[in-house]
């Protein structure tokens, strides 16, 4: 059974949002990101990876755009990618983007649920979350 483990939230400043999610629930933070598609901060509550994110692309942000703030896709911890894969698309879920990185590093396959709504999975999980 695949396991909810990872929530994005996109936010103007993902460290004044970081600062408000670690004073107000306790989180700590885990990770920081900034590469060619966002940059970001990783929080955790010790079982769900948060990761508060500013896309650089309008690719990467998708439908919604740079400028939108919310949630912006969760994530699924699954134990056979390409298998959860054929499962997502026979229920009529579509790929959106990413690939399973073969040699163990971090990675996300995005896709979209029949409504629009964007997801990921992984099989080795987010910094911060629990198997």
């Amino acid at each position: 059974m695949a396991k909810l483990r990872h929530i994005a939230i996109t936010v103007p400043d993902p460290h004044k949002a970081a600062e408000f999610y670690m004073r107000a629930f306790g989180m700590r933070k885990v990770g920081e990101t900034d590469w060619a598609n966002a940059r970001g901060v990783y929080l955790t509550d010790g079982t769900i990876n948060v990761a508060l994110l500013h896309y650089k692309t309008e690719e990467a942000a998708g439908a919604r755009g740079r400028d939108f703030v919310g949630v912006h896709h969760f994530g699924f911890l699954v134990e056979d990618v390409e298998a959860t894969r054929t499962k997502i698309e026979a229920a009529g879920g579509k790929y959106w983007m990413g690939e399973e990185k073969k040699d163990g590093g971090f990675y996300e396959v995005k896709f979209h649920d029949p409504n629009g709504i964007a997801f990921d999975i992984s099989a080795n999980g987010w910094t911060g979350a629990v198997p």
